[in-house]
């Protein structure tokens, strides 16, 4: 291959060198080619690696600046959640009535959905949960207690958490998509449903064939349009938490192979109590009122009325579980619910505020300087979050030493053939995560770029890590 003996002695050389590089000097050399791309002129870029048998830093540099996290924030959610909740804990949800049943087997009262914080009650992920699996506990529950007719209504009680179910700092663009679902204490169906739409040529624009399930009570103002061939989903709902009238604006592409998009429920207590009156009304245990929940009836400034007797108690899957599908497929909805859960278990008002308060005093009790943890929500979709690299990649090293370690780690997804979690929002990408290598090194990896430009970010910070294989 070389003729020449003075260029192989000189190819040789440069071998030997690169492979005498520690792994600090080989990510420094990664990291300097990526702040040099185009792409990170006006970015800031974070890196931190650790050596996760002894905590000590590998590599670092923008570690100790605050920077918007996206999904890598679930890490530390989820991490706090198994510490102050426990790997086994569950959710329960209760279903009750109000007043008397007759001799005739008439309900002259309410049936009540009493929300429990579970983020997983009618979810598709468990089987458990599924919603027809719900719908039918219920329905058998209420036949043995004897209920034929109903006079009054069924209430989903959403009163445990409040009204506010959106946290602050969330951006508009978001709120009214299924990822920008906001958290109730009686959430339904992962507080989502579908859109299905087609983009027509001719008119340039693009028709809602259907919703699935069917969404009598929401409005859809369509100002959608056709976009080119390859243009793909470009659509955006405009759905208030708590209201009506959805908004759908955008592209959905001509030729598109997505059926639709996914679109929050503005009201998931109300849809959980609409959907078991109308199961109930299809086998003719008819309500002889409209379904509702405790927030409606508060602001009409009617009591929510009195429990008279438990009919049946659903338990969740375990927190183990939840964490699984919430950084596997990174749910924003599980962190929302989550945060809640860790300031109502605190003995504190279920908000996000408290929650955020919560996990950062428990990081801070275990010796990470609170103010390198400026959290504003669960899932990490807020802009607003601030963490600094340095915190997170320490968070991950101390949850090596719990006993829920291993379910935590199981449930990071894999990338780049590393166990890391991704994030990304609006100009944001982000990895956190462990990787051992062919040696048995073992590093805790924490990397981030905020501001940067075009797209096609992340094959750039696989190069940067690509330095530790």
């Amino acid at each position: 291959m070389f003729k020449n003996p003075l260029l192989f002695l000189l190819f040789f050389l440069n071998t030997v060198i690169v492979l005498a590089q520690t792994p600090a000097q080989k990510l420094e050399q990664a990291f300097n080619n990526l702040l040099a791309d185009p792409q990170a002129t006006y970015a800031l870029t974070s890196l931190c690696v650790l050596d996760a048998k002894t905590g000590q830093t590998i590599f670092g540099r923008n570690e100790n600046i605050g920077v918007a996290t996206a999904s890598t924030l679930k890490t530390i959610t989820s991490a706090t959640a198994f510490g102050l909740l426990g790997k086994d804990f569950q959710y329960q949800t209760t279903l009750a009535y109000s007043g008397t049943i007759g001799s005739d087997g008439t309900l002259k009262g309410n049936l009540i959905i009493i929300g429990g914080g579970d983020p997983t009650l009618g979810s598709w992920r468990y089987e458990s949960s599924k919603e027809n699996v719900i719908l039918n506990q219920w329905v058998n529950a209420i036949k043995a207690a004897g209920i034929k007719k109903i006079e009054g209504k069924v209430i989903g009680d959403d009163s445990l958490w409040g009204s506010q179910t959106t946290p602050d700092g969330w951006i508009w663009q978001d709120i009214g998509n299924y990822y920008g679902a906001g958290a109730s204490a009686l959430s339904w169906r992962e507080n989502q449903f579908d859109i299905h739409l087609r983009a027509n040529r001719a008119e340039n624009n693009v028709s809602i064939l259907k919703t699935v399930p069917e969404m009598p009570y929401v409005k859809f103002v369509n100002e959608l349009k056709a976009g080119a061939e390859g243009t793909g989903d470009k659509v955006y709902s405009y759905l208030p938490p708590l209201g009506n009238i959805a908004y759908l604006r955008g592209s959905w592409a001509i030729g598109i192979s997505k059926s639709g998009v996914s679109a929050a429920l503005p009201d998931p207590a109300f849809d959980a109590a609409f959907r078991l009156q109308d199961t109930l009304n299809r086998i003719g245990i008819a309500a002889s009122e409209t379904a509702t929940t405790a927030r409606q009836l508060t602001i009409e400034q009617k009591p929510m009325p009195t429990v008279t007797q438990k009919l049946a108690t659903i338990s969740s899957p375990t927190l183990g579980e939840i964490v699984y599908w919430f950084n596997k497929k990174s749910v924003n909805l599980y962190g929302e619910h989550l945060l809640k859960t860790i300031a109502w278990k605190s003995g504190k008002e279920a908000t996000t505020q408290n929650g955020a308060a919560t996990v950062i005093n428990y990081w801070s009790a275990k010796g990470i300087d609170s103010r390198a943890l400026n959290i504003m929500d669960g899932s990490g979709l807020s802009p607003a979050t601030r963490v600094t690299a340095a915190a997170m990649a320490n968070v991950l090293f101390q949850s090596q030493k719990e006993s829920w370690f291993p379910i935590f780690y199981e449930s990071l997804p894999e990338n780049n053939g590393m166990r890391l979690k991704s994030g990304s929002i609006s100009d944001v990408s982000a990895y956190a995560g462990y990787y051992t290598d062919k040696n048995g090194n073992k590093y805790i990896i924490v990397i981030n770029i905020n501001n940067y430009s075009g797209s096609g970010i992340s094959k750039k910070l696989f190069r940067v890590l690509d330095a530790l294989k």
